[in-house]
């Protein structure tokens, strides 16, 4: 008999934390409402220049990379493709709605070593920070095999000249998170 009051209370608690995830989930829905559906593809995106199969990580706030964006299926993690054409970044999703990344809102693309519940080795995601109507977004892919993650960065980064190649010696990648310094000194 004591042994059911604590399975009873195990499932209650259960349910409980349950119940509060899906909370927390339907307020981020709703705080979320005005960020825009990602932009429809366009009927000719030209050739594809590269592609690598990987997991669609997630979407999220550009530099909060544990604010997920959840409206519009922008936080479902599942494996995907990511295709680099002509005029963006396509990431068909399995059983997803595919995200297109605009060529003329890619902001920049780098490597890091996770977000948002997605931890890997050093340099493992590729991050593709892009402008969502008027939001700033980070969107994280991991390639399938270690050796594509390069080329697919070097892929984004081609479509547009203002974004650097982060393989270069001489890398900096734009960061939306850490002002610059004005006295132009090293900081401790």
């Amino acid at each position: 008999m004591e042994h059911l009051g604590w399975v009873l209370f195990a499932v209650l608690l259960s349910i409980a934390v349950v119940a509060l995830m899906g909370l927390g989930w339907r307020n981020r829905l709703r705080r979320q409402g005005g960020v825009p559906a990602p932009p429809e593809v366009p009927a000719d995106l030209g050739r594809v220049q590269y592609e690598a199969d990987g997991q669609y990580v997630a979407t999220t706030t550009a530099g909060d990379w544990l604010d997920r964006i959840a409206v519009h299926g922008l936080g479902i993690r599942g494996n995907a493709v990511a295709a680099v054409h002509p005029e963006g970044v396509l990431i068909d999703r399995t059983g997803a709605r595919t995200v297109f990344v605009p060529r003329d809102d890619l902001v920049a693309v780098q490597l890091a070593g996770g977000m948002t519940g997605k931890f890997v080795e050093k340099e493992g995601l590729v991050i593709l920070t892009w402008n969502l109507g008027t939001e700033r977004v980070d969107t994280g892919f991991r390639t399938r095999h270690a050796s594509a993650k390069t080329q697919l960065v070097a892929a984004v980064a081609a479509l547009v000249p203002d974004i650097p190649d982060p393989r270069t010696p001489d890398r900096h990648i734009p960061d939306q998170r850490t002002p610059p310094n004005p006295e132009g000194r090293e900081e401790l």
